[in-house]
């Protein structure tokens, strides 16, 4: 973790460099901009290097909705013998070069920036011996500007849990950091929600089960876990969470345009594929109700029409 961690803080550092020299030292709004703007840019360098791994999830995800009306036919064929149909899936997927894991490839790719981010934040405290403020590249005076820089009053490297003589080491108020840390902890449990939902519900539930599962837990599983680890996250680091997740949202609206899911296909939940709504019951049939009544309104002659009586002279004779 030594190598992220060195290529964590020397994008920062660049960051806070950039952004010191165009705003200088000077804070607004009880907040050192030159640090929250780093963290803030530090994202967005993740988030383009990691950009064509997004590609191939879309692409990936595009991949396995084509397959669907195959796996189904495996279903049918192979119902009660669970063994022979897992094995046949593998197959499919194998020849069809498609990956169902793919769609946790980007999330886990950010694991080891997070974490790398999270100890260089928790490691900023205005105590810490010389020789360990100087880790990672930095400079003395650069760990004692962060361990002294806040958002809105709230020291960046403090949690919601800090105690007071914590908060009063990194030279903050209690009230004013659980105050900011309570709203950012919010903004991350629900942009992360509206993350994960915008691009389910725009690309459909899956028909696998495995699948299915891995979708539920990012769409309910990780934010109410968050409710829990974000006590204990930095300030700094739940910025980079919102942040990140704030670039998702319009990152993914950008591909599912790009990429459109395919159209026609319906979901185990009865939602069609691309539809909006969250497995609503009854979708499927409403769907194939629609096709008898539109293939019998277009057989229907018009309101008004004159019959055609030759037709019928020609069925007599």
């Amino acid at each position: 973790m030594a190598v992220i961690y060195h290529a964590i803080s020397a994008t920062l550092l660049f960051w806070h460099g950039v952004w010191q020299r165009l705003l200088g030292d000077a804070s607004a709004l009880g907040t050192t901009w030159s640090w929250v703007l780093g963290i803030v840019f530090l994202v967005l360098t993740v988030r383009i290097i990691l950009f064509p791994v997004f590609v191939k999830q879309i692409r990936s995800q595009r991949a396995m909705q084509a397959l669907q009306p195959r796996i189904a036919e495996l279903r049918a064929r192979h119902r009660g013998d669970r063994e022979t149909l897992q094995k046949e899936i593998v197959d499919l997927y194998r020849v069809e070069k498609a990956n169902p894991l793919m769609g946790c490839l980007p999330m886990l790719v950010q694991i080891p920036v997070f974490l790398g981010l999270l100890h260089v934040l928790r490691h900023l405290k205005p105590t810490m011996p010389e020789h360990l403020k100087t880790l990672y590249g930095w400079s003395v005076a650069q760990f004692d500007s962060a361990s002294s820089a806040t958002l809105f009053g709230a020291p960046i490297a403090g949690t919601f849990r800090s105690t007071g003589a914590q908060v009063a080491l990194l030279g903050g108020d209690t009230a004013t950091v659980r105050i900011v840390a309570a709203v950012l902890i919010a903004a991350m449990i629900v942009t992360t929600y509206l993350s994960s939902r915008q691009l389910i519900l725009r690309s459909g539930w899956a028909q696998d089960p495995q699948q299915r599962l891995v979708q539920r837990l990012m769409l309910y599983g990780i934010p109410a876990s968050l409710l829990v680890s974000g006590l204990i996250f930095p300030i700094g680091v739940i910025i980079y969470w919102v942040t990140t997740n704030l670039f998702s949202l319009g990152q993914q609206t950008w591909m599912l345009r790009r990429y459109p899911p395919p159209t026609g296909g319906a979901t185990d939940s009865g939602t069609p594929s691309g539809a909006t709504g969250d497995g609503a019951p009854g979708g499927t049939q409403v769907a194939a109700a629609r096709v008898p009544d539109e293939a019998g309104r277009r057989a229907a002659p018009k309101v008004g029409a004159k019959p055609n009586r030759h037709r019928r002279r020609g069925r007599a004779g």
